[in-house]
């Protein structure tokens, strides 16, 4: 276990400054009339604040509440080792200062309750895409020497249906001027009695004509 630990000098400067911390932190929180065990717990509350937050930003690195705690913890560590390097009297401490050290744990409670209980969003993970399908591998060629090349099978080729034939173009009558003129005024004499246009049925009646001839001249007239 301990062959595992390598002591360098990154760990003893993490020693050094925290032991250097947590004795400032004791001071100030003595100096402002927190006397016996209570100075010890104020050192170990912005720690484990500092500690809870960064461990957060570790998981979620824009969670604003863990930048939020994580600079409020290390703005009390860092003013605690400003004031007692003889910027602050520390047997004349001003009021404001008792009132932030007096409610320090409240703050830190708070901030450590929301860091440890509030949901951490889970970071997307990326789909992976599927692997493309194998070729089929080709089928193999057997040489047999006693069979003649005889050359790709070609299949018969498939009867191609015919095609109905299309009925004759129907002839259409050909109509005299003179049955055309009078096929007008018919119509006309039918519209002003009726109001609609003769039909073909109703002219080859009038004019007693094959069917195909009158709807050629129906046609015509319309």
């Amino acid at each position: 276990m301990f062959r595992s630990i390598r002591i360098d000098a990154v760990l003893i400067q993490a020693v050094i400054a925290g032991a250097l911390s947590f004795a400032h932190l004791h001071d100030l929180a003595e100096a402002a009339g927190q006397s016996g065990w209570k100075a010890w717990a104020y050192p170990v509350s912005v720690d484990l604040l500092l500690v809870a937050a960064w461990r957060r930003l570790r998981g979620a690195r824009r969670d604003r509440s863990a930048w939020t705690w994580f600079v409020i913890a290390l703005v009390a560590s860092l003013g605690a080792n400003v004031a007692t390097a003889g910027l602050l009297d520390l047997a004349n401490v001003p009021a404001w200062l008792r009132i932030l050290v007096a409610g320090w744990p409240a703050l830190a409670f708070l901030g450590g309750t929301l860091l440890v209980h509030q949901p951490t969003q889970p970071t997307p993970t990326a789909v992976p895409a599927p692997a493309p399908a194998a070729a089929p591998e080709p089928a193999p060629v057997v040489d047999r020497p006693d069979v003649a090349d005889e050359g790709p099978e070609i299949a018969p080729a498939e009867p191609v249906p015919a095609l109905p034939e299309a009925p004759p173009p129907a002839s259409v009558p050909v109509v005299p001027p003179a049955l055309v003129d009078h096929a007008r005024k018919v119509a006309t004499e039918h519209r002003t009695r009726t109001g609609t246009d003769i039909d073909t049925a109703t002219l080859r009646a009038r004019l007693g004509i094959p069917e195909d001839l009158a709807g050629a001249i129906v046609a015509q007239l319309a």
